[in-house]
């Protein structure tokens, strides 16, 4: 089957626009790339993207895609072999977890960009809570379900890049105690498909994002 044409609409920031890219890259689909700054975005972004979020998927001429499950199960299905689990529960909760990641990747936000100490431990002990419901059910191994890289690895792997720079811009291991998951985010940071997924210069920008909230995670900066 031949692939249609596909346009990614992204702002290079977004953990969200990285779960698609991530996809893409894994299975070598071609596509093009258009950045767009959220703060003000083109008088078109709101013809193509109902919730004036991203990432949004321009397939072909007509059809646009949004919401990054969505478009992550999408890019799978037309480039076979999936990347989802066969058995139809695994796949169940598969798609399950990832919606549960999207809520940590939230949580994550609302640590950095707590505006004073009682609301950054408030935010962090959230997020800690919720990284330890994600490993107990975690395989163990380097991914999700075991050995092989799945379409859930995706969408994980922008929270353990984020998690990782905050590590060495403020200090903080949020993964201290909690050995699957720290295996499991080597793993994913490792891979080309994983660090090919943001600018080269994302990790500037990362740190540049926390001095402009100022919030207290900015205060952690070293």
């Amino acid at each position: 089957m031949q692939t249609p044409r596909l346009e990614l609409i992204s702002f290079k920031l977004c953990p969200f626009v990285q779960r698609t890219v991530i996809t893409l890259l894994h299975k070598d689909v071609p596509y093009d790339i258009t950045y767009i700054d959220l703060n003000n975005p083109p008088e078109w972004f709101a013809e193509v993207s109902p919730l004036g979020k991203v990432p949004v998927l321009k397939v072909g001429d007509d059809a646009v895609l949004f919401e990054s499950a969505v478009i992550q199960e999408y890019v799978d299905e037309i480039t076979p072999p999936s990347l989802m689990p066969a058995d139809p529960l695994t796949k169940a909760l598969n798609r399950a977890w990832i919606g549960y990641g999207g809520e940590v990747i939230m949580a994550m936000h609302g640590l950095v960009s707590a505006k004073d100490e009682a609301a950054f431990d408030e935010a962090r002990s959230k997020l800690r809570g919720m990284l330890e419901k994600l490993e107990a059910v975690h395989s163990g191994e380097d991914f999700f379900n075991g050995g092989e890289f799945a379409l859930i690895d995706a969408a994980f792997a922008p929270l353990f890049m984020r998690l990782d720079l905050l590590g060495q811009n403020c200090g903080l291991n949020l993964l201290d105690g909690l050995p699957k998951l720290g295996r499991w985010s080597e793993a994913l940071l490792a891979l080309p498909s994983v660090k090919h997924s943001v600018v080269d210069e994302f990790p500037q920008m990362y740190r540049m994002m926390l001095t402009r909230m100022g919030g207290h995670a900015a205060t952690l900066l070293k």
